[in-house]
């Protein structure tokens, strides 16, 4: 508070001058941050439009507000410091530059979005010093939070948190009595089945969370261990909140009917359940300031406090742009420069046949195409695709799905079936990778994903492999490596995702089936290479 503060006019004195920017430094300052924009402005536009139409980030918006306030809240410490700048921060927005350039290169706009926020640290840095550094830690720390994960580890996320939640919902829901039974992530209530769906895995709720969680944590004025419990406590609430929302749905689906899990009422569970979590997080702040005998009034324990008015008397100093901001400043002119003459990099994207022209005949296997739905072709964003359902003399039918993409910039990329193969109820019973005798692609011996899953007595056998420029790769972060890479040294970012899927007949063995499948994978590496090019 202002009657604790050491820069309190009793305290410091009349004799402490009170420094306040020039005209010059004002105008440079303003220049700066306007030109800023500048060079990232795609990965700013892509992470507005994340802010707009995506819930789990729809706090961002709120994040440059919030850290323009942290650092206003502490004015009357600022003013007292007579700011000499530091080269660390010319050094700071060197890397934001090096940073940037990866980005645009290799058309990663999370870089670009980092490079963005290390910019503004690196200016901030070389305009107050190291003196004041620490004071401007929380601020930074904010705008960190407001940028996306990058899709990948998102969508990876959403899988596990989906199985987890579904697993603690139909907990709670067995504690009320009810008989459930879970398949996945799907709640069979015997009457009505609910599905656990990507929106409802809690990362919805756990990122605004765990924003508010941090907040709250800075606010609480107490020890560090128990600001640090708080912030971290709202990982666990979060997702134990979530799970219990999913319960109460299957229990007032199980009393009501299904409406209630459907139109407002479902949406407004949402809300409740996050006003709910963050009440939880402040009853672990008055359960904190009850240990240790800590008997302040709670507005000194937890509350947001103002600066301290300048004296009237204090002497008055101008404050001018001093030499490492000036450097910094010229380092974000050149980058201006740069990213207004550096020619829009032109990806080249290898000549291939559409799947319309795939054939339906593969020696002894007869397919039949069919269109994916709408809704998926939106959230995929695939350039072509194929998906046929394969049958030999066998009469084992074998699903064929082939995502390509000319591009996989700007958020496009493949999904990994990793994270797709537990929905509709499905679970993965055991995943390994395993060499397809005699299969090869490009020359290359053909290793793949091997999956079996499980719906309650069904089974079936899943391969899947990333085709992406002349590789063939099993691992969802290889291709993202091998993505950045090859944007930036081949100027190329197409691929393709392929994947099998075999049904297991009742009384049939996984090796029967397996050996099945293998030989049509050889059929199939055959033809690839005309639709899938090196």
């Amino acid at each position: 508070m202002a009657s604790e503060q050491a820069l309190d006019e009793r305290t410091i004195g009349a004799a402490v001058p009170v420094w306040r920017p020039s005209i010059n430094l004002v105008v440079l300052i303003s220049l700066v941050l306007l030109l800023s924009t500048v060079p990232f402005l795609r990965g700013l536009d892509l992470m507005w439009g994340w802010w707009m139409d995506r819930p789990e980030y729809s706090h961002g918006i709120l994040m440059p507000v919030l850290a323009v306030f942290l650092i206003w809240q502490q004015r009357d410490r600022f003013e007292r410091l007579p700011f000499s700048g530091s080269w660390w921060g010319v050094a700071l927005t060197g890397f934001a530059a090096l940073v940037l350039l990866l980005g645009k290169l290799a058309s990663v706009l999370t870089l670009v979005q980092y490079a963005y926020v290390l910019t503004l640290g690196g200016l901030m840095l070389s305009l107050v010093g190291m003196r004041a550094a620490p004071m401007l830690l929380v601020p930074f720390f904010i705008l960190v939070l407001m940028i996306p994960l990058p899709e990948f580890l998102f969508q990876n996320l959403t899988a596990g948190l989906q199985l987890f939640s579904s697993k603690l919902g139909v907990a709670f829901i067995r504690l009320c009595g009810v008989s459930v039974f879970l398949e996945g992530n799907v709640i069979d209530l015997g009457t009505y089945k609910l599905e656990v769906a990507e929106a409802c895995s809690g990362l919805r709720y756990l990122f605004p969370l765990m924003t508010l969680g941090f907040i709250m944590a800075y606010f609480y004025k107490a020890a560090m261990w128990k600001r640090i419990v708080v912030f971290l406590s709202s990982i666990p609430v979060t997702l134990l909140m979530n799970s219990l929302r999913i319960g109460a749905i299957g229990v007032m689906v199980d009393r009501w009917g299904k409406s209630m899990a459907e139109g407002f009422l479902h949406d407004f569970e949402g809300w409740v359940i996050f006003m709910a979590s963050s009440a939880v997080l402040l009853l672990e702040i008055v359960v904190f300031s009850r240990i240790g005998g800590d008997v302040r009034p709670w507005r000194e324990i937890f509350g947001v406090e103002f600066p301290a008015a300048t004296p009237n008397s204090a002497p008055r100093e101008k404050w001018q742009p001093n030499a490492p901001l000036v450097v910094s400043s010229l380092l974000v002119g050149a980058l201006v420069i740069i990213s207004v003459l550096m020619p829009e990099r032109v990806e080249k994207i290898p000549a291939r046949s559409s799947f319309a022209e795939f054939p339906t005949q593969l020696e002894s296997y007869t397919g039949k195409r069919s269109m994916m739905e709408a809704v998926y072709l939106d959230t995929l964003k695939l350039d072509d695709y194929l998906m046929a359902d394969y049958q030999g003399m066998s009469g084992q039918p074998i699903n064929l799905y082939i995502a390509w993409y000319n591009s996989q910039r700007g958020g496009q990329s493949t999904h990994s079936p990793r994270t797709c193969l537990p929905g509709g109820g499905w679970r993965i019973a055991s995943l390994t990778q395993t060499r397809v005798p005699q299969a090869t692609i490009d020359g290359q011996a053909l290793s793949v994903n091997r999956a079996l899953i499980e719906n309650g007595n069904n089974r079936q056998l899943v391969y899947y492999w990333f085709q992406q420029r002349g590789r063939v790769v099993t691992n969802e972060y290889m291709v993202k490596w091998y993505l950045f890479w090859d944007s930036l040294t081949r100027q190329r970012t197409d691929g393709a995702l392929v994947r099998l899927i075999m049904p297991i007949p009742d009384g049939a063995s996984v090796e029967q089936s397996e050996a099945r499948l293998q030989s049509f994978v050889r059929l199939l590496t055959t033809t690839l290479p005309t639709y899938v090019p090196q």
